[in-house]
Protein backbone atom coordinates (compact mmCIF):
# COMPACT_ATOMS: atom_id res chain seq x y z
CA UNK A 1 0.00 0.00 0.00
CA UNK A 2 1.50 3.79 -1.29
CA UNK A 3 2.08 6.63 1.14
CA UNK A 4 -0.94 8.02 -1.36
CA UNK A 5 -3.15 5.07 -0.56
CA UNK A 6 -2.00 5.48 3.47
CA UNK A 7 -2.81 9.15 3.19
CA UNK A 8 -6.23 8.48 1.58
CA UNK A 9 -7.92 5.78 3.90
CA UNK A 10 -6.09 7.80 6.94
CA UNK A 11 -9.11 10.83 5.67
CA UNK A 12 -11.51 8.85 5.56
CA UNK A 13 -10.93 7.01 8.99
CA UNK A 14 -10.56 10.35 10.44
CA UNK A 15 -13.67 11.62 8.94
CA UNK A 16 -15.26 8.09 10.37
CA UNK A 17 -13.74 8.86 13.96
CA UNK A 18 -14.73 12.05 14.40
CA UNK A 19 -18.74 11.56 12.61
CA UNK A 20 -19.04 8.47 14.63
CA UNK A 21 -21.70 7.08 11.20
CA UNK A 22 -21.17 6.28 7.47
CA UNK A 23 -18.10 8.77 5.96
CA UNK A 24 -20.04 11.40 3.86
CA UNK A 25 -17.05 13.29 3.18
CA UNK A 26 -17.31 13.69 -0.84
CA UNK A 27 -13.65 14.93 -1.24
CA UNK A 28 -12.49 12.12 1.39
CA UNK A 29 -14.34 9.25 -0.55
CA UNK A 30 -12.97 10.63 -4.06
CA UNK A 31 -9.52 10.46 -2.54
CA UNK A 32 -9.77 6.87 -1.62
CA UNK A 33 -11.19 5.86 -4.64
CA UNK A 34 -8.08 7.29 -6.52
CA UNK A 35 -5.81 5.99 -4.27
CA UNK A 36 -6.81 2.99 -2.53
CA UNK A 37 -8.50 -0.12 -3.21
CA UNK A 38 -12.14 0.18 -2.62
CA UNK A 39 -11.88 -3.06 -0.51
CA UNK A 40 -9.38 -1.99 1.64
CA UNK A 41 -11.44 1.45 2.20
CA UNK A 42 -14.33 -0.33 2.92
CA UNK A 43 -12.69 -2.73 5.45
CA UNK A 44 -11.33 0.40 6.95
CA UNK A 45 -14.30 1.86 7.55
CA UNK A 46 -15.97 -1.45 9.12
CA UNK A 47 -12.55 -1.62 11.22
CA UNK A 48 -12.66 1.97 12.49
CA UNK A 49 -16.31 1.74 13.53
CA UNK A 50 -15.73 -1.26 15.39
CA UNK A 51 -13.04 -0.43 17.55
CA UNK A 52 -15.36 2.64 18.36
CA UNK A 53 -17.84 0.04 19.51
CA UNK A 54 -15.25 -2.19 21.84
CA UNK A 55 -14.81 0.76 24.07
CA UNK A 56 -16.99 -0.82 27.01
CA UNK A 57 -14.83 -3.99 26.36
CA UNK A 58 -11.71 -2.60 26.66
CA UNK A 59 -12.20 -0.71 29.88
CA UNK A 60 -13.20 -4.29 31.24
CA UNK A 61 -9.74 -5.45 29.95
CA UNK A 62 -8.11 -2.73 31.31
CA UNK A 63 -9.05 -3.39 34.33
CA UNK A 64 -8.68 -7.00 34.60
CA UNK A 65 -4.83 -7.05 32.59
CA UNK A 66 -3.84 -4.14 35.77
CA UNK A 67 -5.65 -5.79 38.80
CA UNK A 68 -2.57 -8.76 38.08
CA UNK A 69 0.31 -8.10 39.45
CA UNK A 70 3.45 -7.89 37.48
CA UNK A 71 6.90 -7.13 38.83
CA UNK A 72 10.14 -7.18 36.80
CA UNK A 73 10.94 -10.54 37.21
CA UNK A 74 7.65 -11.99 38.25
CA UNK A 75 5.61 -11.47 34.75
CA UNK A 76 4.26 -15.20 34.64
CA UNK A 77 0.44 -14.79 35.90
CA UNK A 78 0.08 -11.62 33.41
CA UNK A 79 1.81 -13.33 30.90
CA UNK A 80 -0.39 -16.32 31.01
CA UNK A 81 -3.75 -14.49 30.71
CA UNK A 82 -2.63 -12.16 27.93
CA UNK A 83 -1.42 -15.45 25.96
CA UNK A 84 -5.16 -16.74 26.71
CA UNK A 85 -6.16 -13.51 25.54
CA UNK A 86 -4.61 -13.82 22.16
CA UNK A 87 -5.66 -17.34 21.64
CA UNK A 88 -9.61 -16.46 22.36
CA UNK A 89 -9.26 -13.90 19.99
CA UNK A 90 -7.68 -15.82 17.33
CA UNK A 91 -5.89 -15.88 14.12
CA UNK A 92 -2.28 -16.40 15.75
CA UNK A 93 -0.11 -19.17 16.78
CA UNK A 94 1.23 -18.02 20.42
CA UNK A 95 3.88 -19.34 22.58
CA UNK A 96 5.45 -17.75 25.91
CA UNK A 97 9.41 -17.93 25.21
CA UNK A 98 12.41 -19.49 27.28
CA UNK A 99 12.45 -15.74 29.11
CA UNK A 100 8.66 -15.07 29.12
CA UNK A 101 7.78 -13.12 26.57
CA UNK A 102 4.52 -14.01 25.18
CA UNK A 103 4.41 -13.90 21.17
CA UNK A 104 1.60 -14.49 18.85
CA UNK A 105 1.87 -15.19 14.63
CA UNK A 106 -0.61 -13.41 12.60
CA UNK A 107 0.67 -14.70 9.69
CA UNK A 108 0.56 -12.78 6.28
CA UNK A 109 0.77 -13.69 2.42
CA UNK A 110 4.14 -15.58 3.06
CA UNK A 111 6.69 -12.53 1.78
CA UNK A 112 8.90 -13.25 4.26
CA UNK A 113 8.50 -10.25 5.78
CA UNK A 114 7.38 -9.29 9.62
CA UNK A 115 6.42 -6.67 11.64
CA UNK A 116 7.08 -7.10 15.39
CA UNK A 117 4.11 -4.67 17.75
CA UNK A 118 4.88 -4.90 21.67
CA UNK A 119 3.41 -4.25 24.65
CA UNK A 120 5.35 -5.04 28.27
CA UNK A 121 4.05 -7.11 30.75
CA UNK A 122 5.94 -5.90 33.55
CA UNK A 123 5.41 -2.61 36.23
CA UNK A 124 7.67 -0.86 38.62
CA UNK A 125 5.70 -1.71 41.32
CA UNK A 126 6.33 -5.02 44.30
CA UNK A 127 4.35 -7.99 44.71
CA UNK A 128 2.46 -6.57 47.41
CA UNK A 129 1.53 -3.68 45.54
CA UNK A 130 -2.54 -3.03 46.10
CA UNK A 131 -3.34 -3.07 42.26
CA UNK A 132 -7.03 -2.67 42.75
CA UNK A 133 -8.62 -0.49 40.04
CA UNK A 134 -10.53 2.66 41.65
CA UNK A 135 -12.90 4.58 39.10
CA UNK A 136 -13.89 8.57 38.92
CA UNK A 137 -16.25 9.45 36.50
CA UNK A 138 -13.97 8.54 33.53
CA UNK A 139 -10.58 8.45 35.33
CA UNK A 140 -9.24 4.91 36.80
CA UNK A 141 -6.76 4.84 39.03
CA UNK A 142 -4.09 1.57 39.86
CA UNK A 143 -0.46 1.68 39.58
CA UNK A 144 0.65 0.20 36.26
CA UNK A 145 -2.94 0.66 34.88
CA UNK A 146 -1.34 3.33 31.77
CA UNK A 147 2.26 1.74 31.82
CA UNK A 148 1.69 -0.60 29.97
CA UNK A 149 -1.81 -2.46 30.81
CA UNK A 150 -3.07 0.28 28.18
CA UNK A 151 -0.70 -0.73 25.66
CA UNK A 152 -1.89 -4.70 26.37
CA UNK A 153 -5.31 -3.41 25.74
CA UNK A 154 -4.30 -1.60 22.63
CA UNK A 155 -2.59 -5.20 20.90
CA UNK A 156 -5.64 -7.11 21.86
CA UNK A 157 -7.91 -4.24 20.81
CA UNK A 158 -5.63 -4.33 16.99
CA UNK A 159 -5.85 -7.80 16.68
CA UNK A 160 -9.79 -8.42 17.39
CA UNK A 161 -10.52 -5.82 14.69
CA UNK A 162 -8.56 -6.93 12.07
CA UNK A 163 -9.29 -10.41 12.70
CA UNK A 164 -13.19 -9.59 12.28
CA UNK A 165 -12.70 -7.16 9.64
CA UNK A 166 -10.29 -10.25 7.62
CA UNK A 167 -8.05 -7.63 7.36
CA UNK A 168 -4.92 -10.15 5.55
CA UNK A 169 -1.54 -8.12 4.92
CA UNK A 170 1.20 -9.44 3.13
CA UNK A 171 3.77 -9.37 6.16
CA UNK A 172 3.43 -11.20 9.08
CA UNK A 173 2.54 -9.30 12.20
CA UNK A 174 4.18 -10.48 15.28
CA UNK A 175 2.19 -10.00 19.07
CA UNK A 176 4.09 -9.74 21.97
CA UNK A 177 3.86 -9.05 25.26
CA UNK A 178 7.40 -8.24 26.49
CA UNK A 179 8.83 -9.05 29.73
CA UNK A 180 11.39 -7.05 31.62
CA UNK A 181 11.33 -3.24 30.54
CA UNK A 182 11.45 -1.53 33.42
CA UNK A 183 14.08 -0.67 35.38
CA UNK A 184 16.86 -3.41 36.29
CA UNK A 185 14.85 -5.60 33.69
CA UNK A 186 17.00 -3.76 31.07
CA UNK A 187 14.87 -4.72 28.25
CA UNK A 188 15.81 -8.32 29.15
CA UNK A 189 12.46 -9.35 26.90
CA UNK A 190 13.55 -7.45 23.49
CA UNK A 191 17.11 -8.38 24.11
CA UNK A 192 16.12 -11.80 24.26
CA UNK A 193 13.73 -11.40 20.93
CA UNK A 194 17.10 -9.46 19.16
CA UNK A 195 19.34 -12.38 20.19
CA UNK A 196 21.13 -14.23 17.60
CA UNK A 197 18.92 -16.82 15.98
CA UNK A 198 15.66 -15.28 17.12
CA UNK A 199 12.52 -14.24 15.30
CA UNK A 200 13.39 -12.44 12.24
CA UNK A 201 12.03 -8.97 12.73
CA UNK A 202 12.05 -6.05 10.01
CA UNK A 203 10.14 -3.26 11.50
CA UNK A 204 8.86 -2.77 15.01
CA UNK A 205 6.37 -0.93 17.07
CA UNK A 206 5.92 -0.55 20.61
CA UNK A 207 2.93 0.78 22.56
CA UNK A 208 4.46 2.37 25.34
CA UNK A 209 3.74 6.24 26.77
CA UNK A 210 1.74 8.53 26.53
CA UNK A 211 -0.89 10.46 24.18
CA UNK A 212 -1.66 9.50 20.72
CA UNK A 213 0.42 12.44 19.15
CA UNK A 214 3.31 11.13 20.77
CA UNK A 215 6.14 8.80 18.52
CA UNK A 216 9.23 8.07 19.85
CA UNK A 217 12.20 8.07 17.28
CA UNK A 218 15.10 8.41 19.75
CA UNK A 219 16.48 6.00 21.88
CA UNK A 220 17.60 7.19 25.05
CA UNK A 221 20.21 5.04 26.18
CA UNK A 222 21.29 4.48 29.61
CA UNK A 223 24.17 3.36 31.59
CA UNK A 224 23.11 1.79 35.51
CA UNK A 225 25.35 0.59 38.26
CA UNK A 226 25.79 -0.63 41.69
CA UNK A 227 28.78 0.90 43.75
CA UNK A 228 29.71 -0.79 46.67
CA UNK A 229 32.34 0.31 49.45
CA UNK A 230 33.35 -2.55 52.17
CA UNK A 231 35.70 -2.62 55.14
CA UNK A 232 35.94 -3.91 58.21
CA UNK A 233 33.55 -1.18 60.30
CA UNK A 234 33.30 -1.15 63.94
CA UNK A 235 32.08 0.90 66.83
CA UNK A 236 31.98 4.42 65.43
CA UNK A 237 34.40 5.82 69.42
CA UNK A 238 36.27 2.41 69.99
CA UNK A 239 36.99 2.02 65.92
CA UNK A 240 37.45 5.70 65.25
CA UNK A 241 40.48 6.19 62.21
CA UNK A 242 39.47 2.83 60.29
CA UNK A 243 37.92 4.03 56.96
CA UNK A 244 34.52 4.46 56.43
CA UNK A 245 32.48 3.58 53.97
CA UNK A 246 29.92 6.16 53.87
CA UNK A 247 32.20 8.87 53.90
CA UNK A 248 33.50 7.40 50.76
CA UNK A 249 29.92 6.72 48.98
CA UNK A 250 29.56 10.78 49.75
CA UNK A 251 32.73 11.75 48.56
CA UNK A 252 32.11 9.81 45.02
CA UNK A 253 28.79 11.60 44.85
CA UNK A 254 29.87 14.95 45.13
CA UNK A 255 33.13 14.16 43.04
CA UNK A 256 30.60 13.00 40.34
CA UNK A 257 28.29 15.72 40.58
CA UNK A 258 31.04 18.21 40.04
CA UNK A 259 32.51 16.23 37.60
CA UNK A 260 29.51 15.78 35.50
CA UNK A 261 27.21 18.50 35.56
CA UNK A 262 29.30 20.59 33.13
CA UNK A 263 28.57 17.36 30.77
CA UNK A 264 24.71 18.39 31.35
CA UNK A 265 24.89 21.78 30.44
CA UNK A 266 25.58 21.61 26.41
CA UNK A 267 25.06 19.73 23.78
CA UNK A 268 22.68 17.27 23.02
CA UNK A 269 20.78 16.03 26.83
CA UNK A 270 22.24 14.14 29.46
CA UNK A 271 21.46 13.62 32.48
CA UNK A 272 22.74 11.26 35.72
CA UNK A 273 20.90 10.76 39.50
CA UNK A 274 22.35 8.46 42.40
CA UNK A 275 18.79 6.73 42.76
CA UNK A 276 19.40 4.46 45.99
CA UNK A 277 21.84 4.37 48.88
CA UNK A 278 21.98 1.81 51.54
CA UNK A 279 24.04 0.42 54.21
CA UNK A 280 25.33 0.36 58.06
CA UNK A 281 23.76 -1.20 61.00
CA UNK A 282 23.50 1.93 63.67
CA UNK A 283 23.62 4.77 64.72
CA UNK A 284 26.79 3.93 66.79
CA UNK A 285 28.66 1.91 64.45
CA UNK A 286 31.23 2.17 61.34
CA UNK A 287 29.33 1.01 58.18
CA UNK A 288 30.95 -1.84 57.18
CA UNK A 289 29.28 -1.23 53.54
CA UNK A 290 27.62 1.27 51.96
CA UNK A 291 26.41 1.27 48.24
CA UNK A 292 24.35 3.41 45.62
CA UNK A 293 22.60 2.86 42.07
CA UNK A 294 23.03 5.45 39.65
CA UNK A 295 21.72 6.11 36.65
CA UNK A 296 23.22 7.98 33.83
CA UNK A 297 21.15 8.43 30.16
CA UNK A 298 21.59 10.37 26.91
CA UNK A 299 20.63 9.93 23.15
CA UNK A 300 24.21 10.70 22.53
CA UNK A 301 26.39 7.70 22.35
CA UNK A 302 29.55 10.35 22.72
CA UNK A 303 28.31 12.05 25.92
CA UNK A 304 26.84 8.97 27.54
CA UNK A 305 30.01 7.60 26.77
CA UNK A 306 31.47 11.19 28.49
CA UNK A 307 29.38 10.77 31.60
CA UNK A 308 30.37 6.77 32.52
CA UNK A 309 34.17 7.98 32.06
CA UNK A 310 34.12 10.41 34.44
CA UNK A 311 31.58 8.44 36.59
CA UNK A 312 34.36 5.68 37.07
CA UNK A 313 37.19 8.27 37.70
CA UNK A 314 34.96 9.77 40.69
CA UNK A 315 33.96 6.72 42.25
CA UNK A 316 38.07 5.76 42.40
CA UNK A 317 39.04 9.08 43.70
CA UNK A 318 36.71 8.76 46.23
CA UNK A 319 38.18 5.65 47.43
CA UNK A 320 41.20 6.71 47.01
CA UNK A 321 40.96 10.08 49.12
CA UNK A 322 39.16 7.89 52.26
CA UNK A 323 41.84 5.47 52.52
CA UNK A 324 44.25 8.43 52.49
CA UNK A 325 42.25 9.83 55.21
CA UNK A 326 42.44 6.82 57.44
CA UNK A 327 44.56 6.27 60.60
CA UNK A 328 44.63 2.90 61.59
CA UNK A 329 43.58 -0.37 60.00
CA UNK A 330 43.31 -2.06 56.29
CA UNK A 331 41.55 -0.48 53.42
CA UNK A 332 38.05 -0.07 51.99
CA UNK A 333 37.57 -1.72 48.92
CA UNK A 334 35.02 -0.84 45.94
CA UNK A 335 32.62 -3.29 43.56
CA UNK A 336 31.70 -2.16 40.64
CA UNK A 337 28.28 -3.52 39.30
CA UNK A 338 27.00 -2.83 35.99
CA UNK A 339 23.18 -3.61 36.56
CA UNK A 340 21.90 -1.81 33.45
CA UNK A 341 22.95 -0.91 29.65
CA UNK A 342 20.02 0.53 27.55
CA UNK A 343 21.76 1.38 23.83
CA UNK A 344 21.60 4.37 22.17
CA UNK A 345 19.53 4.33 18.66
CA UNK A 346 17.39 6.34 16.30
CA UNK A 347 14.82 5.48 13.67
CA UNK A 348 15.25 7.84 10.38
CA UNK A 349 12.82 10.45 10.19
CA UNK A 350 12.21 9.86 6.24
CA UNK A 351 11.89 6.18 7.40
CA UNK A 352 8.56 4.83 5.54
CA UNK A 353 7.04 3.14 9.30
CA UNK A 354 7.82 7.13 10.85
CA UNK A 355 5.93 8.97 7.48
CA UNK A 356 3.16 6.61 7.56
CA UNK A 357 2.40 7.16 11.38
CA UNK A 358 3.25 11.03 10.39
CA UNK A 359 0.79 10.86 7.73
CA UNK A 360 -1.74 8.91 9.92
CA UNK A 361 -1.41 10.63 13.23
CA UNK A 362 -1.98 14.30 11.14
CA UNK A 363 -5.39 12.55 9.42
CA UNK A 364 -6.75 12.35 13.11
CA UNK A 365 -6.64 16.10 13.50
CA UNK A 366 -3.65 15.72 15.19
CA UNK A 367 0.27 17.59 14.87
CA UNK A 368 2.89 14.22 15.68
CA UNK A 369 5.18 14.89 18.60
CA UNK A 370 8.63 13.32 18.20
CA UNK A 371 10.67 12.29 20.88
CA UNK A 372 13.28 10.80 22.88
CA UNK A 373 12.65 7.85 25.22
CA UNK A 374 14.03 5.14 26.52
CA UNK A 375 11.39 2.08 25.77
CA UNK A 376 11.52 -1.39 24.19
CA UNK A 377 12.29 0.17 20.74
CA UNK A 378 16.13 1.36 21.69
CA UNK A 379 17.04 -2.35 21.16
CA UNK A 380 16.15 -2.47 17.18
CA UNK A 381 16.72 1.05 16.84
CA UNK A 382 20.22 0.43 18.12
CA UNK A 383 20.78 -2.71 15.74
CA UNK A 384 19.10 -0.33 12.85
CA UNK A 385 16.02 -1.98 12.40
CA UNK A 386 13.48 0.97 11.94
CA UNK A 387 11.10 1.19 14.93
CA UNK A 388 8.81 3.64 17.07
CA UNK A 389 7.27 3.91 19.88
CA UNK A 390 3.69 4.96 19.95
CA UNK A 391 1.14 6.70 22.36
CA UNK A 392 -1.60 4.29 23.95
CA UNK A 393 -3.80 7.24 23.67
CA UNK A 394 -6.19 8.52 26.55
CA UNK A 395 -4.36 10.34 29.19
CA UNK A 396 -1.76 8.92 31.44
CA UNK A 397 -0.83 10.69 34.12
CA UNK A 398 1.65 9.80 37.34
CA UNK A 399 3.14 6.84 35.49
CA UNK A 400 5.70 4.94 38.05
CA UNK A 401 3.32 6.13 40.62
CA UNK A 402 0.84 4.76 43.35
CA UNK A 403 -1.48 7.81 42.16
CA UNK A 404 -1.05 6.58 38.47
CA UNK A 405 -4.06 7.04 36.36
CA UNK A 406 -5.63 7.05 32.92
CA UNK A 407 -8.41 8.64 31.80
CA UNK A 408 -10.64 7.24 28.95
CA UNK A 409 -10.85 9.81 26.68
CA UNK A 410 -11.05 9.24 22.76
CA UNK A 411 -9.24 6.01 23.20
CA UNK A 412 -10.23 5.02 19.96
CA UNK A 413 -8.09 7.39 18.24
CA UNK A 414 -4.53 5.93 18.74
CA UNK A 415 -5.61 2.23 17.92
CA UNK A 416 -7.14 3.76 14.62
CA UNK A 417 -3.74 5.46 14.30
CA UNK A 418 -2.02 2.08 14.89
CA UNK A 419 -4.74 0.50 12.19
CA UNK A 420 -3.40 2.39 9.49
CA UNK A 421 0.55 2.36 9.75
CA UNK A 422 -0.20 -0.97 10.40
CA UNK A 423 -2.22 -1.31 7.27
CA UNK A 424 0.71 0.93 5.56
CA UNK A 425 3.50 -1.26 6.74
CA UNK A 426 2.24 -4.74 6.55
CA UNK A 427 0.89 -3.78 3.24
CA UNK A 428 -3.17 -4.78 3.36
CA UNK A 429 -4.23 -6.60 0.80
Amino acid sequence: MTRQAILALSLMGSAFAISGCAIAEQAFAQQAANAAPADASAKLEAAFADIVAMDARNIERLIEITEIPAPTFNEEVRAADFARRLEAIGGVSVEIDEVGNVLARRKGSGNGRTLALVAHLDTVFPEETDVTVRQEGNVYFAPGIGDDSRGLVVLLSLLEVMNKNDMATDDDILFIGSVGEEGLGDLRGVRHIFREGGPKIDNFIAIDGGTADRVVTEGVGSNRYRITYEGPGGHSYGAFGRAHPHQALAQAIINFTEAATPITQSGPKATFSVGRIGGGTSINSIPFKSWMEVDMRSNDKDKLAELDAVFRTSIQEALDTENDRRSRDEAITINVDQVGQRPVGQTDLESSLVQYTKAAIESMGLTPQFLSSSTDSNMPMSLGIPAITMGKGGIGRNAHSPDESWENKDPHIAIQTLLLVVAAEANLQ
